[in-house]
């Protein structure tokens, strides 16, 4: 929807308010267009029903209004004695319409500076778990969300299995955009499946319509070349990547799409190439941050001979197999080197595709560029309020950009190329764009397959990890045994050695209940 579409559905929902409620005001001695004002209204409310002015900004906080409503709608209840278990179930099954029976076919009875203590211990834990549940909630939209490395596009730099804290506030909290969705899930709940409403054949379904416009809190930092990103990924509207250009469309609202972890390899207005697997910005070799493990395929020959569990081990080696007899490998160049010093080594070559050799699955998909992942560009990254000529060579690189990121009706007709009806030949960005691509340059699923990444699909910036271990450990007891606490409680950025702060962390929880444990005595003995 866009924002004029929301500020119609919010005046029909104060209008059903309203309507719900006016009488509910008056029993409370207050004035019914007291209950017609919007936002006004939701003051009064939390004066009728006890509850702090505050918990109004909950209610229009996308997600977490979702968790407050039926407390709302209980609570108001409550209010006027109809407290019974059927008066919870019918406020919460009827989505708040139980108020209508209650405005006008009861004689309501206002409790004034009622107890707001549960009258039952189920009741009071019910309460706590409610309000626990807002809080992460809050937390995990706004502020910090756990993240698990799945796949090795950043191995040697970030391990699989390794479990993340993503910063929401470092380059801004991403306001939700699927309204009707679970708390503090992505995608997929168990058995139910998908966690939020909508449509995937159809993206102009009234369920589709559903979602907020884009918007964003102000961030304290920009992206930076090198920065480790976490972003929903672009592509996860089309229906696979390889070997299929059909685009075969399935809606997926852009904060529900598939995260993704990369580093910023260019930012919006550089300028990047590949050449022999090697990044160029603005015609300079990239240098990345010390703790960044840049690793290609390399071809070992041993001649049937097999490296020890000790040398596996030394020359740390993570990723391999053997092929007809040879190691294939993945190594970083100083590995390499190192290698090639074993005796059993008789040779080490590097495996890259050459340049001029066109591999269709690389973006921008078109034979006019004769690229492969080794291999490419010149691409020129985006800029907001930058202006590009549109033409036969150009539009395969924004194409998508145009269409499917600015949302933007395109049509091409011959040589001629008409955006929202117009002709163009020429197309100014609405926002920014970036280069995301993983460390593990050869197995490494990223940009140079499907492009650029728009600022609104950026999630958050990685900042800590603390927990890791193997996830390919066949049970849960393997798993524990398999943690690496040396990289427990670690920075993703920063240079140097990571170092672990879990013995800091372990000090200051014993500290913590020693302390809580000291002041529960002193209150007994002081009582």
């Amino acid at each position: 929807m866009t924002f004029t579409e929301w500020l119609i559905v919010f005046l029909v929902i104060q209008l059903v308010h309203f309507l719900a409620t006016w009488k509910i005001y008056i029993k409370a001695g207050r004035k019914a267009w007291e209950a017609a004002v919007p936002v006004y209204n939701a003051i009064v409310l939390m004066q009728i029903i006890n509850r702090p002015k505050w918990w109004v900004i909950l209610l229009f906080i996308p997600v977490v209004n979702l968790l407050m409503f039926p407390i709302i709608w209980i609570e108001t209840c409550r209010s006027f004695g109809h407290n019974k278990s059927h008066d919870t179930y019918l406020a919460v099954i009827s989505l708040g319409f139980y108020l209508f029976y209650l405005n006008y076919a009861t004689d309501l009875n206002y409790i004034e500076n009622r107890s707001l203590q549960p009258k039952t211990s189920l009741g009071e834990w019910v309460s706590s778990i409610a309000f626990a549940i807002i809080a992460a909630t809050l937390v995990h939209t706004y502020f910090m969300q756990p993240y698990t490395i799945p796949t090795s596009s950043l191995e040697k730099t970030l391990y699989v299995g390794d479990f993340l804290f993503v910063s929401k506030f470092h380059y801004g909290a991403r306001v939700p955009m699927s309204v009707v969705s679970a708390p503090m899930v992505h995608d997929t709940l168990p058995i139910l499946g998908k966690s939020y409403l909508s449509n995937s054949k159809d993206k102009e379904s009234w369920l589709n319509k559903l979602t907020l416009p884009y918007m964003r809190v102000p961030g304290i930092q920009k992206i930076k070349r090198n920065d480790i990103v976490v972003f929903s990924w672009p592509n996860d509207t089309t229906s696979t990547m390889y070997n299929d250009r059909s685009k075969k469309f399935t809606y997926k609202p852009i904060d529900k799409r598939t995260n993704y972890v990369k580093r910023t390899v260019a930012i919006p207005g550089d300028s990047l190439e590949i050449r022999d697997g090697y990044v160029y910005i603005n015609g300079k070799k990239t240098v990345l941050p010390d703790r960044a493990k840049t690793q290609y395929y390399f071809t070992v020959e041993t001649e049937g001979k097999s490296f020890s569990a000790g040398a596996l081990k030394r020359y740390n080696i993570r990723e391999g197999k053997i092929i007809n007899g040879k190691y294939l490998l993945n190594l970083t160049d100083e590995e390499a080197a190192l290698i090639a010093k074993n005796p059993i080594v008789k040779s080490v070559t590097k495996m890259i595709e050459p340049n001029g050799i066109y591999n269709e699955e690389v973006f921008p998909h078109n034979p006019q560029y004769k690229w492969n992942q080794d291999n490419f560009g010149p691409i020129y990254i985006p800029k907001k309020e930058v202006t590009v000529d549109l033409n036969a060579k150009s539009m395969p690189f924004y194409k998508d950009i145009i269409e499917r990121y600015e949302h933007n009706n395109l049509s091409i007709v011959g040589d001629n190329y008409f955006i929202n009806g117009k002709k163009a030949n020429s197309y100014t960005f609405k926002q920014d764009y970036y280069w995301m691509m993983g460390d593990n340059r050869q197995n490494s699923l990223d940009a140079r397959f499907w492009g650029y990444v728009p600022f609104d699909h950026v999630v958050g910036k990685p900042v800590f990890i603390w927990l890791s271990w193997d996830p390919n450990a066949p049970d849960f007891m393997s798993k524990l045994k398999s943690i690496r606490w040396d990289r427990m409680f670690t920075t993703v950025g920063g240079s140097g050695e990571p170092v672990s702060y879990f013995n800091y962390f372990l000090i200051a929880l014993l500290g913590y209940f020693g302390f809580s444990y000291y002041r529960s005595k002193r209150k007994k003995s002081d009582s």
